[in-house]
């Protein structure tokens, strides 16, 4: 039997059982919206919006930006250095995501915020974050703790949406919301681990990708989604993994398979589509595939249900979950510990620079 259709198998490689995040996604979107129903903040509609977090947790404001770009008026930037643009000033709303609370980077965004004065929220399940957002009276919602950063992207996704809606820039996001759960329910059911390999697309596109590095392919506002998708090739299966979108592949990448016949065959392609894409970008995608197949034998196509954009979206996402999951099984490898990651901050730690943006943050919170 298939380690992957291995319930034994599956709970020795998979031991912090990242695979039940995929599975219980409905619920954890559900929890997610009964959370963000009362965001502790009242602010005047800003000029400008800025989501600062990094990895995991900035991912949701990246996401957030491709469901909002043709809905929200108001300009949105993800943040995802130690300070703020310069057009930040008293009417940005800056959101602060760090689901850990400790993140480096996303106090140093908090520091400058508040030298800039502007209007600030914070989102996490603990740590410094919720820490000096108590000690300045600044909003912050406290969202569930004990996960892994990746898996808790519905407890710091969603909540935008709602933000989103408080401010009176959007609507309806109760409404998407629901048909999100519903279309995720499908999705939790067609590829759980009790359905075997040849009837469970996660599975057998794990099987197919196996052995090569994944390069996904967006488009519209299925960009991070893409993304999303590559970084849980990354940290899940602990896997090579790239991303690029559409029309900007068609400028640039294309050529990269021009020439690269004695190594295409460490590469798959994956190619995120949509039942509605414009018919401009369904002809590039059908021209760039047929270009793409005569040097890149391992092309894969991927695709979400349901009618709004957020149910698309977040179906896909989880389709690619729960891929990246199955994919850690066959290489045997366990999902949930990021090694490298933890080994980075840990050196990070001894420069200091974390310790100075707190004193720093502690004198600012002190006047």
């Amino acid at each position: 039997m298939k380690a992957i259709d291995d319930a034994d198998k599956i709970r020795k490689i998979d031991k912090s059982d990242m695979l039940s995040f995929c599975v219980e996604a409905p619920k954890h979107y559900t929890r997610a919206a009964k959370l963000a129903q009362n965001l502790p903040f009242e602010y005047p509609k800003p000029n400008t919006i800025v989501i600062a977090g990094m990895g995991g947790s900035g991912i949701g404001g990246d996401l957030l930006k491709d469901w909002a770009r043709d809905r929200i008026k108001v300009p949105i930037e993800v943040c995802k250095e130690y300070s703020l643009p310069a057009y930040a000033e008293k009417k940005t709303l800056v959101i602060v995501v760090s689901y850990s609370g400790e993140t480096e980077e996303t106090l140093s965004v908090l520091r400058d915020a508040l030298k800039k004065k502007c209007m600030i929220a914070g989102v996490s399940s603990g740590g410094k974050l919720h820490e000096f957002a108590e000690k300045t009276g600044l909003p912050h919602l406290l969202v569930p703790s004990g996960m892994a950063p990746r898996a808790t992207l519905p407890y710091l996704f969603v909540p935008l949406l709602f933000t989103m809606e408080k401010l009176g820039l959007t609507s309806g996001v109760n409404e998407e919301v629901s048909e999100t759960v519903k279309a995720l329910e499908q999705v939790s059911r067609d590829n759980s681990p009790q359905k075997s390999s040849s009837e469970n697309f996660s599975k057998e596109l794990a099987e197919n990708i196996l052995g090569t590095v994944p390069a996904v392919y967006g488009q519209g506002f299925y960009r991070t989604v893409a993304q999303r998708m590559k970084t849980q090739f990354n940290e899940n299966s602990k896997n090579p993994a790239k991303w690029e979108t559409f029309p900007e592949l068609d400028h640039n990448e294309i050529v990269g398979w021009e020439e690269a016949s004695e190594f295409t065959k460490c590469f798959s392609a994956v190619l995120i589509r949509d039942d509605d894409e414009p018919i401009e970008i369904r002809q590039r995608i059908e021209v760039t595939k047929n270009l793409m197949s005569r040097s890149v034998k391992k092309i894969f196509e991927v695709k979400g249900i349901g009618k709004s954009r957020l149910a698309r979206m977040a179906s896909t996402i989880c389709i690619g979950d729960f891929t990246s999951v199955y994919l850690a099984i066959l290489r045997g490898v366990d999902p949930t510990p990021v090694k490298t990651i933890t080994s980075l901050k840990s050196k990070l730690e001894e420069t200091g620079f974390k310790n100075e943006v707190l004193r720093q943050l502690q004198k600012l919170v002190s006047k």
